[in-house]
């Protein structure tokens, strides 16, 4: 290719990208496109059903890997607005808002982006608060709210319906977002990708004998293949820490 024509593609990619934020997300780490799993009811073994999720309630499923946990919740109201976001290394993108068939539906990573806190069979000390929850903002002062995922570890807090983003506390990012796809004939998710910033290999050294231990395999960095199970968190922890400010 000549250098005139060549300097032309160039410049009509970056004219491209700049219109399109979300276009640099998926042509960057933020974005990673992992296998598509369907999520599928971890007590009748079928596809999970939109229609079947209760608006407020915290699910659970694993993704990308099988010990890697994520919260799915219907936040009961359309999402169709998009937010820009960045990771804690400057790194920016776009989240796409809910899926479903009122676009209600979102999925994080519960892994805390600060220290890593995430749920557990014992004990989770981060959750989805549908009710009006005190916390501490981004400007150290008390706010009450609803809908927003709560850490009482170090008491950072997300917003769910704006992909995650940081409304207080340490946290140096937004949680990492999972993308779904819906599959409108059959009213069923699909597991896509993730984005944002993940915390999956610091995770995997950090609690590499815990998780070993609890998911009864070696292999805890797996990539789930084809399905994953969804279940209410209060089914998969004996006890959820609940705090405010």
């Amino acid at each position: 290719m000549q250098r005139r024509g060549f300097v032309k593609l160039c410049a009509t990619a970056v004219a491209g990208i700049t219109a399109s934020p979300e276009l640099l997300a998926k042509g960057h780490h933020v974005y990673q496109r992992y296998g598509r799993v369907a999520l599928i009811d971890s007590y009748s073994r079928e596809p999970v059903k939109a229609a079947t999720l209760d608006v407020g309630e915290t699910y659970l499923f694993h993704y990308p890997f099988v010990s890697t946990p994520c919260f799915l919740i219907n936040l009961g109201k359309s999402l169709t607005g998009k937010t820009n976001l960045k990771t804690r290394d400057g790194d920016r993108y776009r989240w796409q808002g809910g899926a479903g068939p009122k676009s209600s539906v979102v999925a994080f990573s519960a892994i805390c982006a600060h220290k890593m806190s995430h749920p557990a069979p014992s004990v989770s000390f981060i959750n989805y608060r549908h009710d009006d929850t005190r916390f501490r903002n981004s400007e150290d002062e008390i706010e009450q709210r609803s809908g927003v995922i709560y850490c009482c570890s170090e008491k950072s807090v997300y917003d769910p319906a704006h992909g995650g983003k940081v409304l207080g506390g340490p946290a140096p990012q937004p949680l990492a977002a999972i993308e779904l796809e819906y599959d409108a004939a059959e009213d069923t998710f699909y597991a896509m990708a993730t984005i944002g910033g993940d915390m999956f290999e610091a995770y995997f050294s950090k609690f590499h004998d815990r998780l070993v231990l609890q998911h009864g395999r070696t292999d805890i960095d797996s990539a789930l293949k084809d399905s994953t199970e969804l279940m209410r968190l209060s089914d998969y922890t004996r006890h959820t820490v609940s705090c405010q400010a």
